[in-house]
């Protein structure tokens, strides 16, 4: 078997209703500031619930031709503009690497709904011939992956994961493993999504899956671990990262966020939508990812958790995370910045990996705000409410998808 290469974190980029950059992004979240509203793109007023957490004045046409975009999803024009990003943040000039060795893997639980939303009113009302020659390739989860090569002339390994909400850290988990194996130097990893339209909306409404006491008060919608918790809010975004190989990132000088030390998965196999009761899956994701990183759960500072303010899953979570971290579990800090991007859904993990790189690298740690009232069943440290500036070594992101599919990703300090 051929020597395993050492992975680094060298490029972040974002797009999120907190801003369209990774720095606007970090200021924001490190002040607790919500990037929840009352919905926009339509009206709610006929919705259980009216709010979301949007992208807002974004224009595709200052990532990608003009022509391009109005072929393309609006997932898709995330990706490319978190990518784009991503490439500006590494100083990533292809003309040092061979394009064959450069892979997109980009994620996205469900793809071109505002695509498939819009040629069906097409369909039915203009008729099958005036359906787009489009709309199939728009539609398709793996199109980001496809179109951020194509525009950016990156020919290595290329494919999607699809598992919902746990999609972008299979993604940035599987690219790991390829530069580990070294079947490529360099891998843009992440997720994107853009499910904020009236079809998807009214689905998990009528799941009862989304908040509804707070149309009001959107800001305090999203409220991870809290016992008045009702649901969880829709975000839209992607999150992407460049990962390379050690040797890669050193030979070009490029700045090193982290490192890449260890990626699991895992499945409940218990109910399409409700996460293990009892939280089996998710603790046995945790301790394979300790297993392969070598670490212990006392090595572990930070997790951000996947937090999506629902009952069960807040619940489920915290038991997973005491099964595995045994008496570490009440030491360690925890926080679910979902409780100001909201939910992104299949692009949720790949901002949390960016949230991770980014404590490792500041040295501060981004709050669970909204945190007021205590469930006896989450009693963990979730900083709740405010940052704190604590030195962190090792971070983990998780995620948990409808279908039972769990990811984890585990962060350590560059040395």
């Amino acid at each position: 078997m051929s020597e395993l290469h050492r992975v680094v974190v060298t490029g972040l980029g974002s797009i999120t209703s907190l801003g369209s950059n990774v720095d606007s992004f970090w200021n924001n979240i490190v002040t607790g500031k919500s990037g929840i509203t009352r919905i926009a793109t339509f009206d709610p007023k006929s919705y259980p619930c009216q709010i979301g957490a949007e992208v807002k004045d974004f224009n595709p046409e200052n990532y990608m031709d003009v022509r391009d975009a109005k072929h393309s999803d609006r997932f898709t024009h995330f990706a490319i503009a978190a990518t784009r990003s991503a490439i500006q943040d590494a100083m990533f000039d292809l003309k040092q690497f061979d394009p064959f060795r450069v892979g997109v893997i980009i994620g996205s639980g469900i793809g071109g709904v505002d695509t498939i939303q819009k040629q069906t009113a097409r369909f039915h009302n203009m008729g099958a011939l005036r359906v787009s020659p489009f709309m199939i390739p728009s539609l398709l989860c793996n199109m980001a992956s496809g179109v951020v090569a194509i525009q950016f002339g990156f020919k290595g390994p290329n494919f999607s994961a699809v598992t919902a909400c746990s999609s972008s850290t299979h993604t940035i988990g599987e690219a790991y493993n390829m530069l580990k194996l070294g079947k490529a130097d360099a891998v843009f990893a992440g997720g994107s999504e853009a499910a904020l339209v009236e079809l998807s909306f009214a689905g998990f409404c009528m799941m009862r899956a989304m908040s509804t006491h707070f149309n009001d008060e959107p800001e305090r919608a999203s409220r991870p671990f809290d016992i008045r918790r009702d649901g969880f809010v829709m975000g839209e975004g992607a999150g992407v990262v460049l990962l390379e190989t050690l040797e890669s990132a050193v030979a070009r000088r490029a700045k090193i966020y982290c490192e890449v030390v260890g990626y699991a998965a895992s499945c409940d196999a218990y109910h399409i939508t409700s996460p293990d009761p009892n939280g089996n899956g998710l603790a046995s994701c945790l301790k394979s990812l300790l297993h392969e990183s070598g670490l212990q759960p006392a090595d572990v500072d930070y997790i951000n958790a996947h937090g999506t303010s629902t009952e069960m899953n807040d619940k489920c979570e915290t038991l997973a995370i005491k099964h595995a971290f045994k008496e570490n579990a009440k030491k360690l800090k925890i926080s679910s910045t979902k409780s100001m991007t909201g939910h992104l859904l299949g692009a949720a993990g790949g901002i949390e990996a960016i949230v991770c790189a980014k404590v490792i690298e500041t040295g501060f740690i981004p709050p669970t705000i909204n945190y007021e009232n205590l469930d006896p069943h989450c009693d963990l440290d979730y900083v709740p409410n405010r940052a704190i500036e604590h030195n962190v070594n090792v971070a983990i992101s998780e995620n948990l998808g409808f279908g039972g599919h769990n990811a984890a990703l585990m962060f350590k300090k560059y040395a």
